[in-house]
């Protein structure tokens, strides 16, 4: 019976380390239906990229008070987790703050120090969040397509942090009162409070300190299980994410391999467009551009698990401002959604996807949506994980264009006018310089 907590423990470890090991799978494997995209290159540039943005969070201080508090919830909590490691130890095989018996009484004191200082104020941003985002309307954080599971999403996330940080602390001030002599410098916030624990017996304190120590561990696993739901998946995607981001100039957009090979095979006399491709060769895809989420490619579908719905994007779209029912962020949920529907799909169907007559294009985002974007990649720019919604909207206005011919009129009638005339304006080319005869 001595063992129980240890076993109940080791239970929780292991079942908790699983299905956040099974929501990985499920996320990677989401990931790969796309197309690949080899972002293999400038290998030190990447590596910079990532170290400065999702590391050093460059593009969050961008907007000063906001920024300072994420980076205080951002390494407050992932420092605070170090201590995951002692809960292990301590949880496998019975004993009390490992650490101090490896680290000694003076750098543990300064450790555990710090570690309360850090909580604090992840506490403080935690609190300013929740305000922020409820009662002081800011209105990228209260526009209607984050009405629903979003807005509830943000606030249960900012519920558990500040939770498992009372937990934390209640864990040290029981500690403290229970064991002064021991203790009493490491905890130099818990000690102030809960100055009611000193009229607790050592018995009740030890209740305190192991129930709080409990919580803590079980609401970690918790929240780490809960990530796959959340749109705190940035907190692991972010990483990958930016390492992965296109490099090249913005506003540069690439061209399809397949559209170059059709064309070479037009312009050669010899070519038989009706031949069976050579060895080595593959099959022209059968769409261009993108009408679901298969057609995006891996990157842009690890971007959509990767946007945190701060609504920065939206902020300073011109459509959007404009009043147009474009919004960047809403493109990115809206991908989100059909690719873990498509999950869903899968998983009720043993791994492959049965057609269920929705796509992307049309189901979830509207060609009203598609063609009020100006490409003026300020979404872009704004992203501080270097997100691209841009990129996922030219997709699919390039399947709306050369696989639907359903561009609008005023851009049908720019493109007749490129055939004919060389130019957009419609005018023949021996005209085009008679305004200099005006003067």
């Amino acid at each position: 019976m001595q063992y129980i907590d240890n076993v109940i423990f080791l239970i929780l470890l292991v079942a908790g380390f699983g299905l956040f090991a099974k929501s990985l799978k499920e996320l990677y494997r989401n990931i790969k239906l796309g197309r690949e995209i080899n972002r293999t290159d400038r290998r030190s540039e990447r590596w910079a990229i990532m170290t400065r943005v999702a590391l050093g969070q460059s593009k969050m201080v961008k907007r000063p008070i906001a920024g300072i508090l994420h980076i205080f919830v951002y390494v407050g909590f992932v420092i605070i987790n170090i201590e995951l490691l002692e809960i292990i130890i301590d949880g496998i095989f019975g004993t009390h703050r490992f650490l101090q018996s490896i680290l000694g009484d003076s750098v543990y004191s300064f450790f555990t120090g710090a570690l309360e200082v850090l909580a604090a104020l992840v506490v403080l941003a935690v609190v300013v969040f929740f305000i922020r985002r409820n009662f002081y309307g800011v209105k990228r954080l209260t526009m209607k397509e984050l009405f629903g599971w979003p807005k509830q999403d943000a606030n249960w996330i900012l519920i558990i942090e500040f939770s498992l940080m009372v937990a934390f602390f209640t864990m040290n001030g029981a500690d403290y009162y229970s064991d002064s002599a021991r203790f009493g410098s490491n905890f130099p916030i818990s000690k102030y409070l809960f100055p009611f624990f000193q009229n607790f017996s050592l018995e009740t304190l030890h209740i305190i300190e192991k129930s709080a120590w409990w919580f803590h561990f079980v609401g970690i696993l918790f929240f780490m299980n809960y990530l796959y739901y959340s749109k705190h998946l940035h907190i692991i995607l972010a990483f990958p994410n930016t390492w992965f981001a296109n490099l090249e100039k913005k506003g540069k957009f690439n061209n399809l391999d397949s559209v170059t090979k059709e064309i070479k095979l037009m312009m050669d006399p010899n070519a038989d467009p009706y031949a069976a491709p050579a060895e080595g060769e593959t099959e022209v895809p059968a769409k261009f551009g993108a009408e679901d989420i298969f057609d995006l490619n891996q990157h842009q579908l690890m971007s959509a698990y990767s946007c945190t719905e701060c609504g920065r994007c939206t902020s300073v779209c011109p459509a959007n401002i404009t009043g147009k029912k474009l919004s960047p962020r809403l493109i990115m949920m809206k991908t989100r959604d059909r690719l873990e529907e498509v999950g869903k799909n899968l998983n009720k169907n043993g791994g492959k996807f049965v057609d269920d007559g929705k796509k992307l294009l049309n189901d979830y985002i509207t060609k009203e949506e598609l063609w009020a974007c100006t490409t003026c990649n300020a979404c872009v720019e704004a992203c501080p994980v270097l997100i691209d919604p841009l990129s996922i909207i030219f997709e699919m206005r390039r399947f709306l264009v050369m696989e639907q011919s359903a561009a609008p009129t005023e851009l049908n009638l720019m493109m007749t006018n490129v055939e004919n005339n060389a130019a957009p304006w419609q005018y023949n080319q021996a005209d085009r310089l008679n305004w200099a005869n005006d003067n």
